[in-house]
């Protein structure tokens, strides 16, 4: 009887287990639907599907966090922030989305300090989720808090070299600040992964402000600030001024100013060191043309194609070039 009652027991057990997974099953696929119908703007219908997938499963943290996202894609994202809420409560994976998410809800929403306080909360938890740092320089930037975003910039950078809107970020934010080199070598940094596209126009063009002696922000600056400002207004004034030659002279100038002891911050080491290198490698021309692809476009493109084999060399530099935080 014992024997009996402990195989009923087993047997139940075996049963339940089935279930759950049926009905986990079950779910990820109604969440699947909604997923399609999002991406096909079928708002209304994906709502449907996660209000059945939650129905069935109130704490279901992808299911949530789905439902909060079309929300947004609809224009109520605010209405997402109780789903996001539940997804954070659960942990796991998606905690970062979520405080992504909620950050860019609050942002959307013109509520610019909620959104710095999502960011950070996520980054608390979640201190390797690089879109954390990134937005949060976007809401820092927005508010109009230059230092604090060129932090945050930082640290996206850290995290994700290769992510070109980070580079920018910190190109922009430098330029606010009347940082002239840094912004300068930070948008340097986005065109070389990124050259093409109405953004690639837009850092050309604070480029070409920069090497004209531009600045966003009049006022007080720091010593180094200052040497560095009248470092390029010195560099660009050399006869035959050419992008190709302006750089090289900038990258030349600041690199050695870098050799110098005390010099170890982010900026001389992450940028200054690497555009000193670059600017005495072989590759230089060719760095300098996918810089200014966008602004001459037709003949820089014919020429790359024409010279694949110095694209290819620039990229492998590049790889291996050791650029150090």
């Amino acid at each position: 009887m014992i024997l009996l009652k402990k195989g009923l027991l087993i047997i139940a057990f075996m049963l339940a287990a089935g279930l759950t997974q049926a009905q986990n099953t079950d779910i990820n696929s109604i969440i699947k639907e909604g997923i399609k119908l999002n991406s096909e703007k079928d708002y209304t219908g994906a709502i449907t599907k996660y209000n059945q997938a939650l129905a069935a499963d109130p704490e279901n943290a992808q299911a949530n966090y789905q439902m909060a996202y079309t929300l947004n894609a609809a224009g109520k994202g605010t209405e997402g922030i109780p789903y996001l809420n539940k997804v954070i409560k659960t942990g796991g994976d998606l905690t970062g989305p979520a405080y992504e998410l909620m950050g860019s809800i609050y942002d959307a929403s013109h509520q610019p300090q909620q959104a710095i306080e999502a960011y950070q909360q996520g980054i608390k938890l979640k201190p390797d989720y690089q879109p954390l740092y990134f937005n949060l320089g976007i809401a820092y930037f927005r508010a109009q808090k230059y230092a604090d975003a060129e932090q945050a910039a930082i640290e996206a950078i850290k995290l994700d070299p290769k992510h070109a809107n980070s580079q920018r970020l910190y190109g922009l934010v430098t330029f606010h600040q009347n940082k002239r080199v840094p912004a300068l070598m930070g948008l340097c940094s986005f065109l070389l992964l990124d050259p093409e596209g109405p953004r690639a126009d837009e850092a050309y063009t604070n480029l070409q402000s920069l090497l004209k002696g531009g600045d966003l922000k009049a006022g007080k600056a720091d010593a180094e600030t200052l040497l560095l400002n009248k470092t390029l207004s010195t560099a660009v004034a050399v006869p035959g001024g050419q992008l190709e030659t302006q750089l090289k002279n900038i990258f030349l100038t600041v690199g050695k100013l870098g050799e110098k002891p005390g010099r170890q911050s982010f900026f001389w080491n992450y940028y200054a060191a690497f555009f000193y290198k670059l600017s005495q490698s072989p590759n230089f021309s060719t760095a300098v043309k996918l810089i200014s692809l966008n602004a001459y476009k037709v003949g820089v493109v014919n020429w790359l194609q024409n010279n694949a084999d110095k694209r290819k060399a620039l990229d492998e530099w590049m790889a291996s070039a050791e650029r150090k935080f």
